[in-house]
């Protein structure tokens, strides 16, 4: 089965101040993290949808998010809609989450099943990234929107998810001060 990898990495931020994509941690971008760990999990294709003029790495297929400020949602139906018509699933990322284990992401697949339209990491009871989509559930996307993603959409149709407990959720960087904590 391909299953892919969406990460959205086009948020504006506002609130780190810079291109959160291009923060360094450790030898890597964040966005040069997330990749790496996608293509550990064996994921591919790989696109990343980023803001205009934000370079991605290698192998990343570009979707360029030309008005990231209508948020996430937008991202996400633009990553959606960008995939080969030969993927079969997606795993949704997000480019501010560098230190999600690859052991999350394995969790998440070993769960893939045809009859499982959505599969997503619990932690504390939360669904949260990564979030795996069959392609009979990529029309979920059309119902998101602003800057929350899938999270009210999967709570509306909690008969459609399946969840992984994973413990606890990789920490977003939001802020200089998230991005020291991991460093």
């Amino acid at each position: 089965m391909q299953i892919a990898a969406v990460i959205l990495a086009a948020g504006g931020s506002t609130r780190f101040g810079s291109p959160i994509q291009q923060a360094r941690l450790g030898d890597r971008t964040m966005l040069e993290s997330v990749v790496e760990i996608a293509r550990e999990a064996g994921l591919n294709p790989v696109l990343a949808v980023v803001p205009p003029a934000l370079a991605v790495p290698p192998d990343v297929v570009p979707v360029i998010n030309d008005a990231p400020e209508e948020g996430v949602s937008r991202s996400l139906k633009m990553g959606i809609a960008a995939l080969p018509t030969d993927v079969e699933a997606a795993i949704i990322l997000l480019g501010d989450q560098p230190t999600l284990s690859v052991e999350t992401i394995r969790a998440v697949l070993h769960a893939t099943s045809p009859e499982r339209l959505v599969i997503a990491a619990r932690a504390g009871g939360l669904l949260a990234p990564p979030v795996l989509l069959m392609r009979d559930a990529f029309g979920l996307v059309e119902d998101a929107s602003g800057d929350v993603g899938l999270a009210p959409i999967l709570a509306a149709h909690p008969e459609i998810v399946t969840p992984v407990e994973v413990g606890v959720h990789a920490p977003d960087v939001d802020r200089p001060a998230d991005l020291e904590r991991l460093s």
